[in-house]
């Protein structure tokens, strides 16, 4: 009986991946043709049964941004460099959809090491820098390896040092990658959906407005209150707004 329940899951699960390649290739048409509404939908139903992918949403930001529909363009590309950062494609498209927006948020500027640690971090994510720690620790074993069993003076200096780079690069990128995992999970950024979006003192529709962000605005979400969120931008400006105007990365 296990059997017969698991060759349906994976008879199933073959079938869902054959329906999303073909919806892939339709959308895919569809915006080679010019009819973007039908490319979005089809995307759309490629992530709703469950398969995102760098490409999906990258196409959806494209699609979207040919609609001159800015919030849901922002937010797709911001989800595909969220899964592949630094692809030149993705951050190419986000900035020209940025230009696009109305609300322009200027940020402080960052000291150099900070601009530094920043730039840094963005190269891979995560699980990537995971796999350079995991890399550079085989090459420290090879290299440790060599020290070890090698007969010359000047080969086992050679060998040793080169090992311990490896070693501190390896240590050096755990550490980075477990900086960004711990980034990622204590941030939590949301993009303006809503043409216009009141941002109030408090989280109620009496308080007082403090500011307007319009369609396509990044913020940073700081807290959750009933069908509010409080918010905060780049440059430090804070209020809350409600969650129907947000979709959270």
């Amino acid at each position: 009986m296990k059997k017969l329940i698991y060759l349906l899951l994976m008879l199933f699960g073959l079938s869902g991946m054959a329906q999303n390649e073909e919806a892939f290739e339709k959308a895919n048409s569809a915006y080679a043709d010019g009819d973007y509404e039908e490319a979005v939908e089809l995307y759309n139903q490629i992530l709703e049964n469950g398969e995102a992918s760098v490409a999906v949403h990258y196409n959806l930001g494209n699609s979207y941004y040919k609609l001159n529909r800015i919030g849901p363009s922002i937010y797709h590309y911001e989800k595909a460099l969220k899964m592949k950062p630094g692809d030149q494609d993705v951050v190419n498209n986000l900035q020209f959809a940025r230009n696009m927006a109305i609300d322009v948020i200027e940020e402080p500027r960052e000291g150099g090491f900070s601009q530094f640690l920043d730039s840094t971090t963005q190269l891979f994510s995560p699980s990537g820098w995971g796999w350079v720690a995991i890399f550079c620790m085989l090459l420290f074993v090879a290299f440790f390896l060599a020290y070890y069993f090698s007969r010359k003076t000047l080969f086992k200096r050679m060998f040793f040092i080169t090992g311990m780079i490896f070693l501190l690069l390896g240590i050096t990128s755990a550490v980075i990658g477990n900086l960004k995992q711990n980034l990622l999970e204590n941030r939590s950024f949301a993009i303006v959906f809503s043409e216009e979006a009141d941002v109030r003192s408090e989280p109620n529709v009496r308080s007082d407005e403090v500011f307007l962000l319009h369609e396509g605005a990044k913020v940073k979400v700081t807290e959750d209150f009933q069908g509010w969120y409080e918010i905060e931008l780049p440059n430090g400006s804070q209020g809350w707004i409600e969650k129907s105007a947000l979709r959270l990365l």
